[in-house]
Parts: C-alpha cells; structure tokens; sequence
C-alpha cells in the first residue's frame, strides 16, 4: 500500500512576521501548487532524492542555477529531520512504533524561497505520511508546534509557527500567539474563519528575487530581544493591523481590508531592508489600484482588488515584469481524523 499526502502553500494575509514575536496573524492556503509525500513499506528504510537534490548537471552554470533555485541541501535534510522528530515525538511521549520500514520520497510544485512556506510543506506532508503509516493522531495545535521543530530545533532554521499552523489546518485561520498564552498552553489560540469572508484576493511571485527566510530575517531577532523600539512597535502594530482585517471580514467590509494590507508592507517597509525589485512588485501592483503587501519572507505578495477589470489590469501590468499573477484555489480545512 502506498502512502500519499499533501500539504499547500500558505499566503500571510495580515500580521506577519509578528507570528514568531508574539504577535498575531490571519493566513490562508491554496491548491495551486502542492508537496507531496509518497511512503511505503520495505524492507530498509530509504529515503529517495527528488529533482531539487540531484548532483547531476550539464554545466557549470545549469550547477550555478540550480544552487540559485534550491540552494545547497535540497530537500532530504527536511524529510530527514522531519523523520528524526516525529521519532523522538513518539519516545517523549511514550508513542509505541511497530517494527516495519518505509521508502519515503517528495516532490513538489511550490515555488522555492519566495515566502509561500515551500519548505514547511514538504514537512508537513512528510509529517501526515509517518502519522498514517505508523496510526499516530497528534493533535493539530501540537503537531504545528512539531513541524516548527524540525526547522528550528533540527536544522537551526529561525522561523514562526504562522506556516505551520496554516498548513496544519489549511483554508483561512486567524492566530494569536500572545505571550502568556504560548506560555501556559504551549501554543497560541487558532480560529479557522469562512473563506467566504475574503475579497477577491490575488497572490503573485517572481523567483529571481527568491531568498531564504535565513536570510530575510537576518538581525530583526536580535533587535527584538535587545528590545529596539522601532521592533518591539512594529510587532504590535502589525498584531493590531491582524485584529481590525479580522473585524472587517467578519463584518463584510472589503473595502476597509485592502488599505490595512497596505499599512502591513508600509510599517515593514521602515524597519527591515528590501531589495529594491520586491518594492518594485508592491509598487506594479498597486500602480493599478489593488493593494499589496508580502506573502512571507520576500518574492511573492498577497493582496486584494476590486472587480475582474482591476485583475486584468494587475496580470496586464505585472506578467511583462517577469510577476505571475494567480487567483488563489483555497485549501479547505482539513477535518481531524477519528
């Protein structure tokens, strides 16, 4: 029996980066692109490279670009410590594992390092695969927390629980990661709400200006724990920014969420440094009335628009920039298992 699972990419509609300061978001996910897991019984356990892990090139610079798109290590360092931490999951918690080995492999569609949670993905899928194989239910609030580790914990990659959370519950969630609630449940509070309460959303990407959260996140970490004002501001104005966009969904007011979206880039715009081509697409987009702002970390960005006139315009102007434009196919929740 084959063992296949799935997991999508996630837009930071509002709040982000605040997810890793205490802060709070609203994101969502879509099935325009996917990871996928395949895992099945054999004999040894193995794990099989995929396309991004190959070291077979037909020139220096097809090696040079490669190395651009999906950086040194590919992507069976993510299945290999996902495989470690499910392990040492089950042993904390006294989970029994049976005997049997797997071959498990991925591959997927999500475009690489423009801050739609590609890596996650794969994490996450790889996750729900050895959930299934060995019959272990953890819980969702837990088992986004679990992914995280795999990055944080295993591979030392800084990161905020915002992805995992989306993808763990998929369609629309509101999150809170207030401080004293982290603190005493060991997991924010999440809300999933109707993707029905969203405008007309647009999602949009170039991946030459493709870079890791590694890099984008650089110093903000250090410049919060040493409590810089301007920091320490920003994430809770973008928390604020995440409760006023959740207000006007519920109340069906589009036209005040497109200007907050806005306001989310603005105030990210005066305390991180942004390579000049990521302004340019914020700048492309909103030069024909739709707002704009970030999807993650850099390279793809979120926003909303007005009617179907305004989307022609915005594929118009951003598709000749090398910017492709999509209408997100939302992922709807995933129902618990029994």
């Amino acid at each position: 029996m084959i063992i296949q699972t799935r997991a999508h990419p996630r837009a930071g509609f509002i709040g982000n980066p605040s997810d890793g300061y205490f802060g709070k978001t609203i994101s969502f996910t879509f099935r325009n692109f996917h990871a996928e897991v395949k895992l099945y019984e054999t004999p040894e356990l193995e794990i099989l490279p995929s396309k991004r892990d190959h070291s077979s090139f037909v020139s220096i610079h097809a090696l040079a670009e490669d190395v651009k798109t999906f950086g040194y290590y590919g992507g069976i360092r993510l299945l290999k410590a996902t495989v470690k931490r499910f392990y040492d999951y089950c042993v904390e918690n006294h989970v029994r594992l049976h005997n049997q080995n797997f071959t498990i492999r991925y591959q997927t569609t999500i475009p690489s390092h423009v801050g739609l949670a590609g890596s996650s993905a794969i994490i996450t899928a790889c996750m729900r695969a050895l959930m299934a194989f060995y019959g272990v239910r953890i819980p969702k609030p837990v088992l986004a927390g679990l992914i995280l580790s795999v990055e944080n914990r295993e591979l030392g990659i800084p990161a905020g629980l915002q992805d995992r959370v989306a993808q763990v519950y998929e369609g629309l969630v509101y999150m809170d990661f207030d401080r004293e609630i982290m603190e005493r449940q060991g997991y924010g509070n999440y809300e999933p709400l109707d993707l029905r309460l969203l405008p007309p959303v647009y999602v949009a990407w170039r991946e030459d200006l493709s870079e890791g959260t590694e890099v984008f996140h650089n110093d903000i970490r250090g410049r919060f724990n040493r409590g810089e004002p301007a920091v320490v501001d920003a994430m809770k104005y973008w928390a604020g920014l995440t409760d006023r966009v959740r207000d006007a969904l519920l109340r069906r007011d589009h036209a005040a969420v497109g200007p907050l979206l806005d306001a989310g880039f603005d105030k990210r715009r005066e305390i991180y440094q942004i390579s000049r081509g990521n302004i340019e697409m914020i700048e492309a987009a909103r030069s024909v009335g739709a707002s704009a702002q970030f999807c993650g970390s850099g390279g793809a960005i979120v926003g909303t628009y007005a009617d179907e006139a305004m989307y022609a315009k915005l594929v118009a102007h951003l598709e000749p920039l090398g910017i492709r434009v999509l209408k997100p196919d939302y992922a709807a929740p995933q129902q618990e298992t029994p």
